[in-house]
């Protein structure tokens, strides 16, 4: 099998080969590729070293799949062409997402979306998918009516150059900014760019795929995003309106045996989901589960996930996983 992994020397492709090594796929001939700036790069990948190519050499490679995370530009020029060659793209960038043509996919709710036909399948933004892998079996037992959400999301979600602030600015050093103002020691309450509507372009993410995935296009979403002095890991605050009413204790029943999801939920014990304990992990992390006394059927709840593997690299390798498993 041949893969190729587009955008191999960025923050989410390093994951990418990371996790393409736990999962399984080191002896398959993997094809970074990168930037022109990147070619001739040399990438250490299990116990070989891989060399980065163009991603028109890797066009040329006649891969199975090619893994996406480069930009929506990129995708947008690159991944028609991977397709006509016959390979699978899964693609990291919002370019595909809101595609009418092309599943949005997070392989434990939606897996079945995915047509043998389709060649381009996009991946969701990240604070999406660990809000819905958290939400999704909820929906479905209770019917949810309404989502609030407030993000708390890492710097690695804008990039390296946004760690690179973050880390300057903890030594008091002067460094090429990534966001308008400080973040050390600072919160910033945008994500991505505004609109004229006056939401930005994370907060739309969250409510435009929300709808898409779970393929209910009345469901009410409303969003805020926030960006926080984190290195690694999102945190969400989440307040649901259920049609249904519900036994708290089911909820948590529920939750526990979801695949993907780990429940932590002891608050005497200060036992909580928090960035420092999902960094690294695949798991969405639940908790502070109680009931909105405001509303009818309401729920509170705390949603964390490390935002470079679950709510990217991890998940556009469980697509291909999924898929893979098909043709046995």
């Amino acid at each position: 099998m041949k893969i190729a992994v587009v955008g191999a020397t960025g923050l989410v492709g390093s994951v990418m080969l990371k996790v393409l090594q736990e999962r399984g796929f080191s002896n398959e001939t993997i094809i970074p590729a990168a930037s022109q700036k990147s070619v001739g790069k040399k990438i250490q990948f299990a116990s070989r070293e891989l060399t980065v190519v163009s991603v028109e050499d890797a066009i040329n490679e006649n891969c199975d799949y090619a893994i996406f995370s480069a930009g929506s530009k990129v995708s947008k020029q690159y991944a028609p062409l991977f397709a006509e060659k016959g390979t699978v793209v899964i693609d990291n960038s919002s370019c595909w997402r809101m595609d009418k043509n092309v599943p949005l996919v997070i392989p434990e709710i939606n897996i079945d979306a995915v047509k043998p036909t389709d060649k381009i399948i996009a991946n969701p933004n990240c604070s999406t998918i660990q809000m819905l892998v958290a939400i999704a079996p909820l929906n479905k037992q209770y019917e949810i009516e309404r989502i609030v959400v407030s993000t708390y999301q890492s710097v690695t979600g804008t990039g390296v150059k946004a760690v690179n602030q973050l880390a300057c600015e903890e030594k008091e050093e002067k460094c090429q900014m990534a966001y308008t103002y400080p973040i050390y020691h600072n919160v910033l309450p945008y994500g991505g760019d505004f609109l004229e509507n006056g939401y930005t372009t994370e907060e739309e993410k969250l409510v435009n795929e929300t709808k898409k995935i779970l393929g209910n296009p009345d469901i009410q979403v409303t969003a805020m995003v926030a960006r926080v002095p984190v290195v690694g890991g999102h945190s969400e605050s989440v307040n649901l309106q259920f049609k249904k009413d519900y036994e708290l204790n089911n909820v948590f029943t529920l939750l526990e045996n979801t695949p993907g999801v780990k429940v932590l939920d002891q608050p005497s014990k200060h036992i909580y989901p928090m960035p420092i304990l999902s960094e690294g992990k695949d798991e969405v992390f639940v908790g502070r589960l109680r009931r909105d006394n405001t509303i009818k059927s309401g729920l509170n709840m705390w949603v964390v996930a490390d935002n470079l593997r679950k709510g990217a690299a991890t998940n556009a390798i469980q697509i291909m996983q999924a898929l893979i498993a098909r043709k046995k």
